[in-house]
C-alpha cells in the first residue's frame, strides 16, 4: 500500500565544519532538539537514458532511518522546493503502485539501478513552546557513486530544512534569513540525485548549468529556444500541453482533485491547435494524432463529467429546505454516484495502462521531434496567429447565430452545445497566440471564455436534467417519493432558460469589432 507525504524543503551548501546559527532566535522556535545521526543507504532507479531525472522525478530504494522503503518524489513546484513523496514498503523489485505512476515517462523501457547515495544524517528538530515539531534540520555528509562498474565516487556536505506536516511555509523564510546572515547559502541543486548525476557525468560542451535568478535550482540550457516564427510559437504551445499531459498522468492515477479535468484540457488544447493551425502544420500528419487525442479526452470525460455532475446535484440538494427533501434523497444520490464513479475510475486507470495511450504518447513525441511544418510556419507569428484566431471566431459566430435563431427545445440545446465547442476552440486559439500577440490576444481569449462559460452552464443543465430524470425513475421503482427529483429538474430547466436569455448580451459584448481589430485584423 503506497502512502503520500507532501515534502517542502530547502537545501544549502555547507562544509563539514560549518557551524549553524542559533535557530532558537527564529520567531516561533523555542528549542532545537538533537535527534542524533542516522546512516542512510539509497539506490536510485531510472531508465538508462535518465527519463525520470529529466522530468525532476526521483525513485529510490532506501534503507536506514525511520522511513526505509521505496520513495517516489514527484515535483509540485521546484521553484518552491515542494514535492509529493509517494512511499511503498521495502521489496526487491520496484513496487507495482510506483511503476504505474512513472509509466508515461518510462514507457516500455526497463528501470535499472543508476546511482547509490550513502548519507550520514545528523538531525535536529525545531520545536515550539509546546514541543510540537515545526521543521527538521538535517546536516548530511553524502557519498555518491554510479552503479555502473568503474563509477567515480564523490562526496559533499549539505543542509536540508524540511517543513513539518501542516507547517507554516513562512517558517522556512525565517530560517532562511537566519542562515543567510550566518553566511550559509542556498544550494544550486534541487536534489542530491541531480547533483550526483551531474558531477559524475562527463562534461558536455553544449550544456550550461546555472543558478537561474537566484532560485537555487540547477537549470540546464541546451540552446536558445525563444519562439521567433509562427511555427516556433505553435510548437512551443504544443510542447507545453504535451508536458502537462505527462505531468498530470500520475496525478490522475492518484485521483488528485481537478487532475482529470486538467489532463482533459491539455488534450483538447493540442487537438484544437492542430485544427486552428492547419496552415502551419500538415494535417495529414496531425489529423490521426488529433483523433487519438479526441479518444483520450472522451475516455477521461467519463470520470470528469461524473465528478462535475455529482458536485452540481449535491449543491442543488444542499440548497433545498429540509421540508422539500422527501425520501432518502441524499442516500439515493450517493448510491448512484458511487456506482458510476467506481466504474469510471477503473476505466480511466485502465486507459492510462493501455497500449493505445502509450502509442499516443509516442506519436506526440515523434510529431514534436520532427514537426510537419508547412511553408507558413516560417512567417512572422503576428499574421498567422491572428488569422487563425479570427477564423475560429467566425466559426463561433455562425454557430451562435444559428442557435439563437432556433426555438427553445432539443434542437436548440444541440446547437448551443456545438457553439460551446466552437467557443472553446476560439478561446484556446487566443490563449495560444498570447505569447506572440500580447494583451489583445489575452483580451480576445477572455471574451471567448465568457461565451464558453454561459454555454457550458447551459449544457451542464441539460446533462443534469437527464440525470435527474434517471434518478426519479430509480426512486419511483424503489417505492420512494420522486417529488424532490422533479423539483430539482424544474430548477435545472429554469437555469437553462436563464442561460439562454443571458447569451445574447454576453455574445454582443464578445463580438464587438474592437476586440478583433485589436488583434491586427
Amino acid at each position: 500500500m503506497a502512502e503520500t507525504k507532501r515534502e517542502i524543503e530547502r537545501k544549502y551548501d555547507v562544509t563539514a565544519g560549518t557551524e549553524l546559527p542559533d535557530l532558537t532566535r527564529v520567531t516561533g522556535v523555542t528549542d532545537v532538539v538533537d535527534r542524533g545521526t542516522a546512516e542512510l543507504d539509497a539506490v536510485y532507479w531510472d531508465t538508462p537514458d535518465q527519463r525520470l531525472a529529466a522530468a525532476s522525478i526521483t525513485l529510490r530504494r532506501r534503507t536506514g532511518g525511520h522511513d526505509a522503503g521505496w520513495h517516489l518524489k514527484l515535483p509540485v513546484s521546484l521553484a518552491e522546493g515542494v514535492r509529493d513523496e509517494v512511499r511503498a514498503p521495502l521489496s526487491e523489485a520496484v513496487p507495482r503502485a510506483l511503476l504505474g505512476l512513472v509509466r508515461a515517462r518510462v514507457r516500455e523501457v526497463e528501470l535499472v539501478p543508476l546511482l547509490r547515495l550513502e548519507t550520514a544524517r545528523h538531525v535536529r528538530h525545531l520545536v515550539d513552546e509546546k514541543g510540537a515539531l515545526l521543521a527538521e534540520v538535517s546536516l548530511d555528509a553524502v557519498h555518491a557513486e554510479r552503479c555502473a562498474p568503474g563509477g567515480e565516487r564523490i562526496g559533499w556536505s549539505e543542509l536540508e530544512v524540511e517543513l513539518a506536516d501542516d507547517g507554516d511555509p513562512k517558517l522556512l523564510d525565517k530560517v532562511d534569513k537566519k542562515l543567510r546572515k550566518a553566511g550559509v547559502r542556498r544550494s544550486m541543486w534541487s536534489s542530491k540525485l541531480g547533483r550526483a548525476l551531474r558531477t559524475t557525468a562527463p562534461p558536455d560542451p553544449e550544456t550550461h548549468w546555472t543558478d537561474e535568478e537566484g532560485t537555487g535550482h540547477a537549470v540546464v540550457r541546451l540552446h536558445d529556444d525563444t519562439p521567433v516564427t509562427a511555427g516556433d510559437h505553435v510548437l512551443a504551445h504544443l510542447r507545453a500541453q504535451r508536458d502537462a499531459l505527462l505531468s498530470l498522468d500520475p496525478a490522475v492515477r492518484r485521483d488528485l482533485p481537478d487532475s482529470v479535468h486538467q489532463m482533459r484540457v491539455a488534450t483538447r488544447r493540442m487537438r484544437s491547435a492542430f485544427k486552428s493551425y492547419r496552415k502551419i502544420l500538415d494535417r495529414t500528419v496531425t489529423d490521426p494524432v488529433g483523433e487519438e487525442l479526441k479518444w483520450l479526452a472522451a475516455e477521461l470525460g467519463v470520470d470528469r463529467d461524473q465528478e462535475v455532475l455529482t458536485e452540481r446535484l449535491t449543491g442543488r440538494i444542499g440548497a433545498l429546505p429540509r421540508t422539500l427533501l422527501l425520501g432518502p434523497v441524499r442516500g439515493r444520490l450517493r448510491i448512484w454516484t458511487v456506482a458510476r464513479r467506481a466504474g469510471s475510475r477503473r476505466r480511466t486507470v485502465a486507459v492510462l495502462d493501455g497500449k493505445r495511450y502509450l502509442a499516443l504518447l509516442h506519436s506526440l513525441d515523434a510529431l514534436l521531434a520532427a514537426p510537419p511544418l508547412r511553408s507558413a510556419a516560417a512567417a512572422p507569428p503576428e499574421k498567422a496567429l491572428t488569422t487563425a484566431a479570427l477564423k475560429d471566431y467566425a466559426r463561433l459566430a455562425t454557430r451562435v447565430e444559428h442557435a439563437l435563431d432556433l426555438p427553445p427545445g432539443h434542437e436548440r440545446d444541440l446547437a448551443l452545445h456545438d457553439a460551446r465547442k466552437a467557443a472553446k476552440r476560439a478561446r484556446y486559439a487566443g490563449e495560444a497566440a498570447t505569447p506572440a500577440l500580447g494583451k489583445p490576444a489575452k483580451r480576445f481569449a477572455k471574451r471567448m471564455k465568457s461565451v464558453q462559460k454561459v454555454l457550458g452552464d447551459h449544457q451542464d443543465s441539460v446533462v443534469a436534467r437527464e440525470a435527474l430524470r434517471a434518478l426519479a425513475i430509480q426512486a419511483h421503482l424503489a417505492g420512494e417519493s420522486a417529488f424532490t427529483w422533479g423539483l430539482l429538474y424544474g430548477q435545472e430547466e429554469a437555469a437553462g432558460r436563464d442561460r439562454e436569455r443571458e447569451l445574447p448580451e454576453v455574445w454582443a459584448e464578445a463580438s464587438r469589432a474592437k476586440v478583433r481589430s485589436a488583434l491586427g485584423a
